[in-house]
């Protein structure tokens, strides 16, 4: 059995006796049966549960579309010429403004974005969010979970406020796309803490593929409702990552469809494996350890208590927060670090505590083994083991289970797939 792994900008490929593999989990979407930008197109020309995007720019001047950041792989040179096109059609007039959506990310550098938006960046007026920058920021009143709504002044000050994106099951918002261009997207700090504090977190319901009852989706809903977001375009990444659906309209119509797709396709039956294979499905979202945690959640859910994790991410940008790897870098009980984020009020959570968060929890059902470009003291710092490669990884998984032949999960997408609900 031959199977490719994304790592960073290539591949890695292995062999693997079928007798020792429980299972490949992977998504099975449809094949791409059009060009990324007639998807797009098509999607504008029957929203769902909205007017047309023209109709909606009409006597609308100041447009604001929400962009995703670097650090997402949307093919936004495709999605949004047709949606420009659209408002302008609507509005010839019409100053646009493209809101890059960082939440609490690192602003993109001129030239991730010139990359991301190709002539786009040159031809439009471009904005990078700045969570920090309180004198930009607007308090439009308090979330159903009792946090401060405060949103960038350029979108709260909008004649229309639109936004791009993609859908993929996301570990603890259910899945991306939708309403998180706004929450986390373009949000102030404090409202993002409030939103991931760690009663979220650890709610049940706070999970890859769950939106009914998390209250981490329920407040990013109302807070893109109250920003008055009144039109999305979302794609649905298929192979290579190219665009394989796309879903325009209503911010909860459209996304509600393109959720219900992909769950149909990727959501893989649960097993109990002694070793996961995962990745973060290469760049750019394996860029960093931050995001590889990720992928990490879809083994969590396909390995035994007390197996091993076996994680494949480049991490060229390194851990990817200073928070972060503060948290655990060097604490010698993590059950420690866990009761103090518990101990605090959410207007109190600290930034990255989410992620950390969550990382413990992945380290306190399995061993974790990473493969990347991180130096070996930062890995082991994290609480993990470096290893130079997957066929490394997997002898010293045996080792460390002595186990000669045990039990394997291959998962070579861990954000594109989710196991099914116990």
């Amino acid at each position: 059995m031959a199977l490719r792994f994304p790592y960073g900008r290539g591949e890695i490929l292995a062999d693997f006796s079928e007798e020792d593999v429980v299972g490949v989990l992977d998504a099975r979407l449809p094949e791409v049966d059009a060009p990324a930008e007639a998807l797009v197109r098509r999607a504008l020309a029957e929203p769902l549960g909205a007017p047309r995007l023209s109709e909606l720019a009409r006597g609308k001047r100041n447009v604001v579309v929400i962009v995703s950041d670097h650090t997402r792989p949307v093919p936004s040179r495709a999605i949004l010429p047709p949606m420009l096109e659209e408002i302008r059609r609507g509005n010839p007039g019409a100053e646009v403004t493209l809101l890059v959506a960082t939440g609490c990310h690192r602003a993109s550098t001129e030239g991730e974005l010139r990359e991301k938006l190709g002539a786009i960046y040159d031809r439009e007026k471009v904005v990078v969010h700045d969570c920090d920058d309180e004198a930009n920021l607007v308090d439009l009143g308090t979330l159903p979970s009792g946090g401060a709504f405060l949103v960038n002044r350029l979108a709260a000050e909008a004649d229309l406020l639109v936004a791009e994106g993609f859908i993929e099951p996301h570990f603890f918002a259910g899945f991306s796309g939708g309403r998180k261009s706004v929450l986390p997207g373009i949000c102030g700090r404090k409202t993002v803490l409030a939103n991931h504090c760690a009663a979220f977190i650890d709610d049940p319901r706070a999970r890859t593929g769950v939106l009914a009852g998390n209250p981490i989706h329920r407040d990013m809903l109302w807070a893109a409702r109250r920003a008055n977001l009144a039109f999305i375009v979302n794609v649905i990444l298929g192979e290579g990552k190219r665009a394989a659906f796309a879903y325009a309209g209503d911010v909860e119509a459209a996304h509600a469809a393109g959720c219900a797709m992909l769950a149909a396709h990727c959501r893989v039956p649960r097993c109990a494996s002694d070793i996961a294979v995962v990745t973060n499905g290469g760049y750019p979202l394996d860029q960093n350890l931050y995001q590889a945690v990720k992928g990490m959640t879809a083994a969590e859910a396909a390995v035994r208590p007390g197996g091993v994790i076996l994680m494949l991410a480049g991490c060229a940008d390194g851990v990817g927060g200073e928070n972060f790897y503060r948290q655990i870098a060097g604490e010698a009980d993590l059950g420690r670090v866990l009761a103090r984020f518990r101990a605090r009020r959410p207007e109190e959570t600290e930034p990255d505590q989410w992620q950390s968060q969550i990382l413990i929890r992945v380290l306190q059902k399995a061993r974790v083994l990473l493969c990347s470009e991180l130096p070996d003291d930062v890995v082991r710092a994290m609480h993990m083991e470096p290893v130079a490669s997957l066929s490394a990884g997997l002898a010293r998984a045996k080792a460390l289970l002595r186990a000669e032949r045990p039990k394997i999960a291959l998962i070579p997408d861990g954000v594109s797939v989710f196991a099914e609900e116990e």
